[in-house]
């Protein structure tokens, strides 16, 4: 595979939230807003990248049957620098991710992405699909937030957007909406697939 390739196929062909739907704990909970959805993306990826990176480099030394748990104490110490980092410098963002930046701990798709790939591949090959990973995760909860947060609030990014005669949809910031909205572009996604295999 290529390394634009490698870098890519987390944006669409192996998407964590809409193709290989991982994640859906922060997926569903923290998209209410589209600040919300960047700021969990944004640290997963970092994560994502820094685990991967690490991994990567130590995978000839870290013995097979101690491999998960030094995997999740690496990605643990990841999470903690965001989860300090983004306290201090981002602190309403990390207040409206609340317990979900811990949680990144025992996301599926990083330590997924560590033990299927990171632990088995070059370290710039990890670095790639760690930034491709995230960047996908990032892009599938900005997806997912606009379309609940321009339904919901009639806002993006916090600014109105729909006029002052729109009656926000209440539904799309609770829970059912996240899955309603989450069902739809699952929907929209698999149609163009559809499409283009039909006519490719």
């Amino acid at each position: 595979m290529s390394k634009l390739a490698e870098l890519t196929k987390g944006l669409w062909k192996e998407n964590p939230v809409f193709r290989l739907l991982l994640g859906m704990c922060p997926t569903l909970a923290v998209t209410t807003e589209v600040v919300s959805g960047i700021g969990m993306g944004l640290s997963a990826t970092f994560v994502l990248v820094m685990a991967n990176l690490v991994v990567s480099s130590m995978r000839n030394v870290i013995p097979a049957k101690t491999r998960l748990p030094i995997f999740i104490v690496i990605i643990a110490t990841f999470v903690t620098i965001v989860d300090l980092v983004m306290n201090a410098y981002a602190h309403d963002v990390h207040k409206s991710l609340g317990i979900f930046i811990p949680l990144i701990v025992v996301n599926c798709v990083i330590l997924g992405r560590a033990e299927a790939f990171a632990s088995k591949r070059p370290v710039f090959d990890s670095i790639l699909d760690g930034l491709g990973m995230g960047l996908g995760f990032t892009l599938g909860l900005v997806a997912l937030a606009t379309v609940r947060e321009i339904l919901g609030n009639g806002t993006w990014f916090g600014m109105p957007v729909t006029g002052e005669g729109y009656t926000p949809f209440l539904l799309f910031v609770l829970p059912p909406g996240a899955f309603i909205s989450l069902g739809f572009l699952l929907a929209g996604m698999n149609s163009i697939e559809n499409r283009r295999k039909a006519h490719g």
